[in-house]
C-alpha cells in the first residue's frame, strides 16, 4: 500500500498551484490516484483551470476493501487534513451557513470504466448551507435545484434508495404544475421537492443497515457534511465491486485488484442560469475518427443531465453560437487544442461552464471505435505528433473485431422506419428486446436480438452484452448507451426520439407513422448511419482496405523488420483452398496447420469407414486408394493457392471412431427393428465393430502419431498424396511447399520410426515424378512430456508446432470439450483462473512451451518454432509466445489481422515500447 494515501490537486484561493505529483508521469500516476486524479493533476500543472480537490489512493481503496470495508489505522485521519487544508485554501468551509463550500465525490480507476461506479454532487447541502448558497448566488431556484439534486444523488448512490421513486416524484410534480421540463419547475417546486425526497429517504432507508442515519429509530437524512462526505467515499470505494462494475471489468480485462481511487472536489455550476451549462467533448469524432468538434451540451444543467440522456442535448460545435457561453467555448476549443497538442491523442473531456467561467472537470484519452481509432493514428502519424511504432501501437487488437463484423449490403434495399444518432458504427439485425433480461433470455436460445431502451443505464451492461445492437430513443453520442457500446464494438443507435417505448408492454411506435413493433419483431439498425429498419436487411463482411490496410502494412513493416529485433511471423490454420485464399487476402505469410482429419468429412466420411471397418484387405485397399485421390485433389488446390508459401500438413490425428456413426443411435434402431420383427443380425454386428472401436478416454487413446503407426497405410496414403500434388505442380512451374506435421508425439523414437516411412514415400514419390522434393517433416508438440524432451525430439525434427489445445488439456487435466460446461464458469467467477486457459495462455502451459523451445533449439540449432492452437489468435497470448521465441503463431483465416497487429505490438512492447518523438 502507499505510504501517501492523499494527493491534493489545483490552486489555492490565492491562485497558486498546489498540486502534488503522484507519479513520475500521468501513465504511473494513474496507478496510485486514478486516471481522472492522474489527468486532474496534469491538466493543473499545465495551467487548465481545474477546481481544486484531492484524491485518495486506489491503493486505499484495495485497503479498505481487504478489511472488510473498514478504513485502515490513520487513513481518515489524513483525508480529514486534506479536507482541511481544501477548505483553507478555498476560504471556505463544508456545510457553512453563510458561504458554503460543496464538493463532488467521484471514482477514478487507472482504467476508465464509463458509468460503472458511483458519483455523488453537490455534498455538503443541508437546510442551514442551502440558505448560505441562496445569500451567496442570488439564485434560490439553483440553489434548491442543487439540494434536490444531491438529496436524489446521495440516497441512490449511498443508500440504495431506488432512483425511480425520485424520478416519480418529480413527474407527479410536473403533472401537478402543469410543465413538461425539470427547468420548469420553479424555487418553490424544488423546495417541495427536497422534502417530498426527504420523506422517501426516511421510508426506505433501513436504520439496522445504516444506524448512522438513524434518529429516534427512525432514518433521517444526514445534515452533518463531514458524515455526508465519509459516507459517499465509502459508497465510491465500495462501488468499485458492484456487479455492474465487477461485470464490465470482466469484459474488459480489467484485474479486480487495481482497486479506485476517490476524488473529492470543489463543485462548480453549470445549473446557474442561462450564462452557464455543462457538457462532455471528444477532441475527435470517437466514432469514425474525423478531425471536428465532437459532442454535447446541455445549458443550465450538471454533468449527470448529459450522460443520463434525461434531456436532448446539444450539438458542442454549437456552443460558440450561444451569445452567453461565446467566450467561455472558445476557451474551450482552444483547449482541445492544448490538451491533443501534450498528450499526442484524441482526448475525452469533460467541462462545466458557470456563470461564463470555463472549468475543466475531467480529461482521459477517449474511448473510440475500431474506425476511429485507426483514423486517429493515421492522423497524429501525418501530423508529425507520433512514430508510426507509436500507431500501430495505438488501435488495441480487439477493436479489429469491430471492422470485420457485418454491414448492410450495399446493393440491399430498405425503408427507414426511424433515424437517429449514428453513435457506434456497424449493423445489426435481431429480434426488438425490451429489458436486459429478455436480451439476455433470446441470446440464451440463440435468437439474435437487438436491446430497444428509451435510455440504457449500467445496470443494463449485461443486456447490452447480450444483444447484438443497442436502439435507444434518448441520449446523445456520449450517453451511457453511446460509450458502452462503442467499447465494446456494438453497433448503437441513439436518441431517436420519434420511438414511444412502451416496455411494460414490450413494443414501441414510430411518432410519425404510428408504426408499432412488438417484442420478437425483427429489426435492423445501421450505427454508422442512424437508421432504424423494420425487418432484416442482409448483412455483408468488409474487406481490408483503406485505413486498416495502412495499419497493418505499418504493423507488417515492424513485425518484420529484422533491424529492430526477432521477426514473428503470422500463419492461418486452412483445411481447403477456400479458407486458403481467405487467409492470404488477410495477409497471412503461410499455413500454420492444415488439418487433414478435416478433409475427410461430408461426402467423404463413407470412405473412412469403409477403411475402419473393412472385413477385407482388398476392401480396405479400395478405400485408402479413393481417399488418396480425394486428398490429392484437395492438396492440388491448396498448394496452388498457396504457391510460394509454406504449407504445414498434418497428419491424421483425431481418434478413428470420430468417423463412425454413434452406436447409440445404432442401438436404438437395432430395437425399434427388433419390435418390428425385422432381422437385426447385420446390424448387430455392426455395432460390435462400432463398440471395438470406442475408449475409455479417447483423447488419451489411439490417435496421432499412434494412428500411423498402428494403421502405417494411413501415413503412406496421406504422404503420398500431399507429395504427389506437389510434384504435379512442380512439373508446371509452380512452387509448392509442404511440410508434414507428426501429431501427438511424445517419444522421440515415434518420431524417428514415422519420419523414416514418410521420407521413404516422399522419395518414392519423387522418382516417379522426376523430380526433386525437400518437403520438411516436424512434429506437433502438444504432450507435456514431448516438451520436457524436446531436445531430443529436436535431433528429428525439421520445426516443431505446439498445438496448445492438447496441451493445455493433457498439462492441466481438463477435458478441453467438457470444461466449459463443467466447472469453468465457476472458476473464472471464484477467480481460481482468471481467464480460460483453452482461450488464453497459461502460465504452467506457457512453462511448458518455454522449455521446449529452449530444448528444441539446443537439440537443433536450425529448428523453426510456432504454434498453432486457438490461443495462437489471442492478443495477450501473442505477446507471451513473442516474449518465449517463437518464430510464428497461426490462427483463424479471419484472426489473421488481428494476430498482425497483436505481434508487431508484442515486438514493439518486448524491444521497449514504441520509439517516441517529441509533441508539439
Amino acid at each position: 500500500m502507499s505510504e501517501k494515501h492523499v494527493y491534493s490537486f489545483g490552486k489555492d484561493h490565492a491562485g497558486n498551484d498546489v498540486t502534488e505529483v503522484a507519479g513520475a508521469s500521468v501513465e504511473e500516476a494513474k496507478w496510485i490516484v486514478g486516471g481522472k486524479g492522474a489527468n486532474l493533476a496534469e491538466m493543473s500543472k499545465i495551467g487548465l483551470p481545474v477546481p481544486p480537490g484531492f484524491s485518495i489512493t486506489c491503493q486505499t481503496c484495495v485497503a479498505y476493501s481487504n478489511n472488510g470495508n473498514v478504513w485502515p489505522e490513520g487513513v481518515t485521519d489524513e483525508i480529514d487534513a486534506a479536507m482541511a487544508t481544501l477548505e483553507e485554501r478555498m476560504g471556505k468551509k463544508l456545510g457553512d451557513a453563510e458561504d458554503p463550500l460543496l464538493v463532488s465525490v467521484r471514482s477514478g480507476a487507472p482504467f476508465s470504466m464509463p458509468g460503472m461506479m458511483d458519483t455523488v454532487l453537490n455534498l455538503g447541502l443541508n437546510d442551514e448551507s442551502v440558505q448560505g448558497l441562496i445569500k451567496q448566488t442570488g439564485n434560490e431556484r439553483f440553489a434548491w435545484d442543487s439540494y434536490r439534486r444531491f438529496v436524489q444523488m446521495f440516497s441512490g448512490v449511498v443508500m440504495g434508495v431506488s432512483g425511480q421513486l425520485f424520478e416519480d416524484a418529480i413527474a407527479a410534480k410536473k403533472a401537478e404544475k402543469g410543465v413538461k421540463l425539470d427547468t420548469e419547475l420553479d424555487a418553490n417546486d424544488l423546495r417541495d421537492l427536497v422534502t417530498w425526497f426527504k420523506g422517501i429517504f426516511a421510508a426506505n432507508v433501513d436504520v439496522k443497515e445504516h444506524p448512522e442515519v438513524s434518529k429516534n429509530g427512525y432514518a433521517v437524512f444526514p445534515s452533518d457534511p463531514y458524515l455526508q462526505l465519509r459516507l459517499a467515499e465509502q459508497a465510491v470505494f465500495g462501488s468499485w465491486m458492484n456487479d455492474r462494475a465487477i461485470l464490465y471489468r470482466k469484459q474488459n480485462k480489467i484485474p479486480d485488484e487495481l482497486g479506485t481511487a476517490v476524488n473529492v472536489q470543489v463543485m462548480v455550476f453549470g445549473n446557474k442560469g442561462e450564462t452557464s451549462a455543462t457538457g462532455v467533448a471528444f477532441t475527435r469524432n470517437p466514432a469514425d475518427g474525423t478531425n471536428e468538434r465532437y459532442g454535447d451540451f446541455l445549458i443550465n444543467a450538471q454533468g449527470e443531465d448529459v450522460v443520463a440522456g434525461i434531456r436532448n442535448t446539444e450539438p458542442i460545435a454549437d456552443l460558440v453560437k450561444v451569445s452567453a457561453l461565446k467566450e467561455a467555448g472558445e476557451e474551450l476549443f482552444h483547449v482541445f487544442e492544448i490538451l491533443e497538442d501534450h498528450y499526442a491523442d484524441m482526448m475525452d473531456i469533460e467541462f462545466t461552464i458557470e456563470n461564463g467561467k470555463l472549468w475543466m472537470l475531467q480529461t482521459r484519452v477517449g474511448k473510440r471505435t475500431a474506425l476511429s481509432a485507426l483514423k486517429v493514428a493515421i492522423q497524429m502519424y501525418e501530423e508529425g505528433r507520433i512514430t508510426k511504432e507509436q500507431a500501430v501501437s495505438r488501435v488495441a487488437p480487439e477493436q479489429l473485431d469491430q471492422l470485420l463484423h457485418p454491414q448492410f449490403d450495399p446493393n440491399a434495399e430498405y425503408k427507414t422506419i426511424a433515424k437517429g444518432l449514428n453513435a457506434s458504427p456497424g449493423a445489426a439485425v435481431g429480434a426488438a428486446v425490451f429489458s436486459s433480461a429478455d436480451a439476455e433470455a433470446f441470446a440464451e436460445a440463440g435468437k439474435p436480438c437487438i436491446l430497444v431502451r428509451w435510455e440504457t443505464t449500467p445496470d443494463d451492461l449485461h443486456g447490452m452484452v447480450a444483444a447484438e445492437g443497442i436502439l435507444t430513443s434518448h441520449g446523445g453520442k456520449t450517453s451511457h448507451a453511446a460509450v458502452i457500446a462503442r467499447g465494446m464494438g456494438a453497433p448503437c443507435v441513439c436518441g431517436v426520439d420519434t420511438l414511444r417505448i412502451d416496455a411494460a408492454n414490450k413494443r414501441f411506435t414510430v411518432a410519425d407513422s404510428g408504426l408499432v413493433v412488438n417484442e420478437g419483431d425483427v429489426i435492423s439498425i445501421d450505427g454508422t448511419t442512424g437508421d432504424v429498419i423494420l425487418g432484416a436487411v442482409e448483412l455483408v463482411q468488409p474487406e481490408l482496405s483503406g485505413d486498416l490496410q495502412t495499419i497493418l502494412a505499418w504493423a507488417d513493416e515492424v513485425r518484420l523488420d529484422e533491424s529492430r529485433g526477432r521477426v514473428i511471423g503470422v500463419r492461418a490454420n486452412a483445411d481447403n483452398p477456400t479458407d486458403a485464399q481467405t487467409s492470404v487476402d488477410n495477409g497471412a505469410e503461410a499455413i500454420g496447420l492444415d488439418r487433414t482429419e478435416h478433409m475427410f468429412l461430408g461426402e467423404r466420411k463413407h470412405l473412412i469407414q469403409d477403411f475402419i471397418l473393412a472385413d477385407s484387405e482388398d476392401v480396405k485397399q479400395l478405400a485408402i486408394e479413393q481417399l488418396g485421390r480425394a486428398q490429392k485433389g484437395d492438396f492440388l488446390g491448396m498448394f496452388k493457392v498457396m504457391d510460394g508459401k509454406d504449407v504445414v500438413v498434418r497428419l491424421l490425428d483425431p481418434p478413428l471412431h470420430e468417423f463412425l456413426d454413434s452406436p447409440r443411435e445404432l442401438d436404438v434402431e437395432i430395437a425399434r427393428d427388433e419390435e418390428q420383427g425385422k432381422d437385426t443380425a447385420a446390424k448387430r454386428a455392426l455395432l460390435a465393430k462400432f463398440d471395438a472401436f470406442q475408449e475409455a478416454n479417447p483423447m488419451l487413446g489411439l490417435r496421432g502419431c499412434r494412428l500411423g503407426l498402428v494403421y502405417p497405410e494411413l501415413n503412406v496414403m496421406q504422404v503420398r498424396a500431399i507429395a504427389s500434388a506437389a510434384a504435379e505442380l512442380k512439373r508446371v512451374g509452380l512452387d509448392p511447399r509442404p511440410e508434414i506435421m507428426v501429431p501427438l508425439v511424445g517419444f522421440e523414437e515415434e518420431l524417428i520410426q514415422v519420419r523414416e516411412e514418410v521420407e521413404q514415400t516422399i522419395k518414392q514419390v519423387a522418382d516417379e515424378y522426376g523430380v526433386e522434393l525437400n518437403i520438411p517433416v516436424g512434429t506437433m508438440i502438444e504432450l507435456p512430456r514431448a516438451a520436457i524432451m524436446s531436445e531430443e525430439i529436436a535431433k528429428h525434427a525439421d520445426f516443431f508446432s505446439f498445438g496448445t489445445n492438447d496441451l493445455t488439456q493433457t498439462c492441466l487435466g481438463f477435458s478441453r470439450d467438457d470444461v466449459e460446461s463443467a466447472f469453468m464458469p465457476l472458476y473464472l467467477e471464484r477467480k481460481i483462473v482468471k481467464t480460460n486457459p483453452f482461450a488464453t495462455l497459461d502460465k504452467g502451459v506457457a512453462e511448458l512451451v518455454r522449455m521446449g523451445v529452449e530444448g528444441g533449439r539446443k537439440g537443433n540449432p536450425n529448428l523453426t518454432i510456432g504454434v498453432c492452437g486457438e490461443t495462437g489468435g489471442d492478443p495477450e497470448s501473442i505477446h507471451m509466445y513473442y516474449n518465449l521465441g517463437l518464430d510464428y503463431v497461426s490462427c483463424s483465416p479471419y484472426r489473421v489481422p488481428i494476430a498482425r497487429l497483436a505481434a508487431a505490438q508484442a515486438k514493439i512492447q518486448a524491444n521497449g515500447g514504441p520509439q517516441k518523438i517529441a509533441t508539439k
